[in-house]
């Protein structure tokens, strides 16, 4: 029987451990790094990107700013002359000569154009044979008298008959004198055949040719006034009310960048019922080389306006009706400012009330709503207060 107690333990024999190469442990250490470092560039994106979808918006906004503005009103004329004369033919007729064309300048009393008439000239003829016929009448009128003077103072002829002879030769005396104030009357119509310029000037139209029959209702020149020229413009009547004579504009041909300087001589009382405009003239305050018929384009200075306050139009909300605007505070949100702007039609809204210096008002109102915070940027060039 064998004793167990003490016998020698025989170990068990287990499997060797296994050992990881070193260069497996710093793969994993480089992907835990990896993964780690790409999580917080995730959630630093994501991050980013919930700032940048969620900031406030960016609004342009303009900072008020009182300074001088003109209140101007702005028309399209026309270049006249000072005077604008049509010549027309008293009587009708045919043209059988013209000695003027357009551009030619002529003299007070030139003639222009001859017209004929047959008819005329045959009533002409038919008053020149009265008068032959009342002078014989007074020559024969006369004989008789004589002869009855002589055989009433034989005592021939009775008084009577030196009376009647007497009234007789009278009646022949006053009847060529109508005969020769006819002729004479007649040969000055004659006369009015050559038509002649009225005025010094030029001729700016001549709308008939050689050989054509006219009325007296056809224009024959048209002659303008040399010097001087006059800008004509149609106004609204709406407007037209605040202009006053003197008052100071600038002028520039259409299509030119030159500006010369006008003051308003006269508005026209009268109304066009076709327009609804009133006739206003300027003169250009030195005399320049203008072509007569060439378009201007004319602003007029109503009023100026020290400490003005101007914005673009576009800012304006509800404009024809309750005019507000929105202007940004101090803690970047929106709020609604009602103003009061003229009715005058200036290329940017002249605001009489509402807006002080240093508000900030929105240019693009439509893009935001009230109480929305926004992140105002100065106005970008081209959108600054404006007259």
């Amino acid at each position: 029987m064998t004793d167990d107690t003490n016998s020698e333990k025989i170990p068990e024999l287990t499997a060797p451990s296994r050992i990881e190469p070193a260069s497996d442990v710093g793969a994993q250490k480089k992907r835990r790094r990896f993964f780690l470092a790409g999580a917080v560039i995730c959630a630093a994106f994501a991050g980013l990107a919930a700032w940048w979808f969620m900031r406030p918006q960016e609004m342009f906004v303009l900072q008020v700013e009182p300074r001088r503005i003109e209140k101007t009103l702005s028309v399209v004329g026309r270049v006249r002359p000072e005077n604008l004369v049509d010549v027309r033919s008293p009587n009708p007729g045919q043209v059988v000569g013209l000695f003027r064309d357009d551009g030619d300048q002529v003299e007070a009393g030139d003639a222009l154009a001859t017209i004929r008439s047959s008819a005329e000239r045959a009533e002409a003829e038919a008053f020149i044979a009265r008068e032959r016929a009342a002078k014989a009448e007074v020559n024969r009128a006369k004989l008789v008298y004589n002869r009855t003077r002589t055989l009433a103072d034989r005592g021939i002829a009775s008084q009577a008959a030196l009376d009647e002879a007497r009234a007789v030769l009278q009646v022949a005396d006053a009847t060529l004198e109508a005969a020769t104030a006819e002729r004479t009357a007649i040969s000055a119509r004659n006369n009015e055949f050559t038509i002649r310029a009225p005025m010094t000037g030029i001729v700016l139209v001549r709308p008939i040719d050689n050989g054509q029959v006219i009325s007296a209702e056809t224009t024959l020149f048209q002659l303008g006034s040399a010097g001087r020229v006059e800008l004509q413009a149609d106004v609204d009547e709406a407007y037209a009310d605040a202009l006053q004579p003197g008052m100071s504009a600038r002028a520039a041909l259409s299509g030119s960048d030159l500006v010369f300087q006008a003051r308003l001589l006269e508005i026209s009382p009268r109304v066009d019922a076709a327009t609804g405009g009133r006739l206003v003239k300027f003169v250009p305050n030195e005399v320049t080389a203008i072509p007569l018929g060439r378009s201007v384009d004319i602003t007029v200075v109503v009023e100026v306006l020290e400490a003005g306050i101007s914005l673009p139009r576009q800012a304006v909300l509800d404009a024809a009706t309750q005019p507000k605007v929105y202007v940004v505070d101090r803690e970047g949100r929106i709020q609604v400012r009602a103003i009061q702007i003229a009715d005058w039609p200036s290329q940017n809204a002249i605001v009489e009330t509402g807006l002080t210096a240093g508000d900030r008002v929105v240019l693009t109102p439509a893009e935001t709503k009230p109480s929305a915070r926004v992140r105002p940027r100065a106005s970008p060039p081209g959108s600054a207060q404006g007259p």
